[in-house]
């Protein structure tokens, strides 16, 4: 008889509600997210992914309980965010140099520059003939680049990514897939995207959102 191992919850949601004025984006979730989970998140626009994801992050105040890493993401964030890798849809719009990013980036998650710089460079960014260069004035290719370089390299626990290959030219993509699968078992991935046929070989479950709720939870095939 094959003894079933039970997985530790990493993040878990307990009738977690978001409204923005008086519009429920997440209605009553309850979900759990557990370790070695490989997440792909899907849905719509406007189904809550990406609501959910800075609900995790404590970037918004909540209804209902929510516990990452066993701690709450609002009165415990910076000791969270020590634990997550996080890549954004949309870019946030920095002046800062590239230089200046990867010295904050090092000195706040105590990488290596240099761990940063050696991804970045596997993905195709030419990192070095950047680092005077303000994020903001990076191509959408290179800031993505450089976010999920930045994510990666702290090695987290927990990696949301939100829609993280939107703007990766094809060899970056089919690198930074690569880099995922072989990525810590025991760390939790969480995918949200549009694109189920380009992570189905990454991911062990499926979870979809609509209207914010969840209608679908189940494992997939890897």
């Amino acid at each position: 008889m094959i003894e079933t191992v039970e997985k530790k919850p990493v993040i878990r949601a307990v009738d977690l509600s978001k409204l923005f004025k008086k519009q429920e984006v997440l209605k009553s979730l309850s979900v759990d997210f557990n370790e070695g989970d490989r997440i792909a998140l899907i849905g719509q626009n406007g189904a809550g992914k990406t609501t959910l994801i800075r609900c995790i992050l404590g970037q918004y105040v909540y209804n209902g309980r929510l516990e990452v890493l066993g701690k709450n993401p609002r009165k415990e964030r910076v000791a969270i965010l020590k634990e997550v890798g996080f890549v954004p849809q949309i870019p946030p719009p920095l002046k800062i140099t590239v230089k200046e990013m990867l010295a904050f980036f090092s000195n706040l998650c105590n990488v290596p520059v240099d761990d940063f710089i050696t991804i970045a460079e596997k993905l195709g960014l030419q990192i070095k003939e950047s680092m005077s260069k303000p994020f903001v004035a990076l191509s959408g290719g290179m800031k993505q680049k450089l976010l999920v370089s930045f994510a990666l390299g702290k090695q987290p626990k927990i990696l949301l990514m939100d829609e993280p290959s939107a703007n990766l030219d094809p060899a970056a993509r089919e690198m930074f897939f690569n880099y995922l699968k072989e990525y810590n078992k025991e760390a939790l991935l969480v995918l949200s995207s549009h694109r189920m046929d380009e992570i189905k070989g990454l991911v062990n479950r499926v979870v979809e959102m609509d209207f914010g709720n969840i209608i679908l939870d189940e494992s997939a095939n890897l």
